[in-house]
């Protein structure tokens, strides 16, 4: 599909994203009114109120202690309290502008190589909604900085600071990630018509296998090697320092652990391999998506492997927690709210594997598409000469 076509559902769909999450955001003051806790439950109502803040321009209460006032942005202040409100709104309009500036590029990238067309209408779907997870993620870490020094100590433990804002605000992106990959994918097939018949790579089987099993390899490596516990504890404390990059620990396990198991030690062998058979999901749907991705590009290059590798690591965490959560018996008295705290987690590490994944599989691709290609030259011409 021509930049032009795809371009147009990928800025519809950039638009929409920012303006869900600037709604949800807006919504939150909702839950303060009175009888809200009552209507929904109060357990509910502090369990959305902390999903929704993060995309709030209404001040949360350390912002509010750091500033030393009780109104909110635009009331009257102190100059110093004024400053923290002001650093508070800049961290969201630098949160909201960068939704749109990471969605737009990837759904373009996505809409181009993967249109919704000709069977490719789910993959096309699902990896949108995927990468809407991606681009808040990355929104929510550019604007981070901003959000911590608004709370008035940013240079106490920054680290582990910044690994704590990160992981805020991935489920409203569940919700909104996916309403959003809808009316994209929606709206890019109706620029798709009239395009005339758009291009499939022919590769072969094996090459595909080939390829989709050294990807899922890079993946094994954080799921399998690095996520278990002695060694995701070594990784917890091996780095130190002193000052204000101290202590990084905590954002190395958010960017490189995929997950986190130990040894069925104390358990039931029984339910350490019920628990463990989420793992072995995602990685099955990330091998999945890779033998398949290939054949459903318009084009195999590099960027267009590295995304969809991404956008296929997050939907095979996606499958993984509402797995977990299916076979986590002792939630389920604690209601849909309690259950869904978890779904969007391990996206920094799935971009992170992710590409690497993407990257790895694209090059193993070209190089067994080469080599059977060079076969089967080599055996076109032997047959003349034997007959």
């Amino acid at each position: 599909m021509a930049y032009g076509r795809a371009a147009i559902p990928a800025l519809i769909g950039g638009v929409l994203l920012t303006a869900l999450l600037w709604w949800a955001g807006a919504s939150a003051q909702a839950l303060h009114l009175p009888g809200t806790a009552d209507a929904i439950g109060g357990r509910a109502a502090a369990d959305l109120q902390q999903w929704l803040t993060p995309w709030s321009y209404d001040p949360p209460a350390s912002v509010r202690f750091g500033a030393g006032v009780s109104g909110g942005i635009g009331e009257a202040t102190g100059t110093d309290g004024s400053r923290y409100l002001d650093l508070y709104a800049t961290a969201l309009q630098i949160r909201f502008a960068a939704v749109f500036a990471f969605f737009v590029p990837g759904a373009l990238l996505l809409v181009r190589r993967l249109p919704p067309v000709h069977g490719r209408m789910p993959a096309a779907l699902l990896a949108t909604w995927a990468w809407g997870l991606v681009a808040g993620t990355l929104a929510v870490t550019v604007s981070a900085p901003w959000l911590i020094a608004a709370q008035g100590h940013g240079s106490y433990r920054f680290l582990p600071q910044l690994a704590s804002v990160i992981s805020s605000g991935r489920q409203i992106l569940v919700v909104t990630a996916l309403v959003t990959a809808a009316v994209t994918v929606f709206a890019a097939r109706i620029t798709a018509k009239g395009a005339g018949p758009l291009p499939q790579e022919i590769v072969p089987a094996r090459a595909a296998r080939l390829a989709a099993s050294a990807g899922i390899a890079v993946i094994a490596l954080s799921l399998v090697v690095l996520s278990y516990q002695s060694v995701a504890a070594a990784l917890q404390t091996a780095f130190t320092g002193g000052g204000l990059l101290a202590e990084p620990g905590d954002l190395l396990r958010q960017w490189l652990l995929l997950g986190a198991w130990a040894g069925p030690a104390g358990a039931p062998l029984g339910d350490w391999l019920l628990y463990r058979a989420a793992d072995v999901l995602l990685l099955a749907v990330v091998w999945w998506a890779l033998r398949r991705l290939p054949g459903l590009l318009t084009r195999v290059t590099v960027p267009a492997m590295a995304i969809g590798a991404v956008c296929a690591t997050v939907l095979g965490l996606l499958a993984s927690q509402v797995l977990r959560v299916a076979t986590d018996g002792a939630g389920m008295r604690w209601g849909l709210i309690y259950l869904s705290a978890n779904l969007g987690g391990g996206v920094p590490a799935a971009l992170v594997w992710g590409l690497v994944s993407g990257v790895t599989a694209a090059v193993t691709l070209r190089v067994a598409v080469a080599r059977t290609r060079t076969a089967d030259a080599a055996a076109s011409v032997q047959e003349p000469a034997a007959q």
